[in-house]
């Protein structure tokens, strides 16, 4: 079964994109449904690729970098829990962004799904 992007758009907290010391961030809640990835791709922001070393989620306090995602400490998106997602990118100018991230989900393959926000 895939899930398709346009339904995985959901997850994006409208408006939640801003830019923070080092970099930006933004959140996604869910109230699709639990899920868990084994492997979470590099972040591409307007076509520029954010290594996931340089980017991380944090869910109830803890963060952890996208590079460390496995299968025993998965990306989780809890059901109606906010996840918010860090980048160190330091050249985020005012105006639109696309934003295209993707994740490996067992069973699933990799999902994929983006998103435009504007940034002040």
């Amino acid at each position: 079964m895939k899930i398709p992007g346009f339904i995985l758009k959901r997850l994006y907290v409208k408006s939640s994109l801003r830019r923070v010391p080092g970099g930006f961030q933004f959140q996604l809640r869910n109230s699709l449904g639990s899920g868990y990835a084994k492997r979470v791709l590099p972040l591409k922001i307007d076509a520029f690729t954010v290594l996931p070393s340089k980017t991380s989620f944090e869910v109830d306090g803890k963060s952890t970098n996208f590079e460390d995602v496995d299968e025993s400490t998965p990306f989780t998106l809890g059901m109606n829990k906010t996840t918010t997602i860090r980048c160190e990118y330091n050249d985020l100018s005012s105006g639109l962004h696309t934003i295209e991230m993707s994740f490996e989900v067992a069973g699933l393959g990799i999902l994929s799904f983006n998103f435009s926000d504007f940034i002040e």
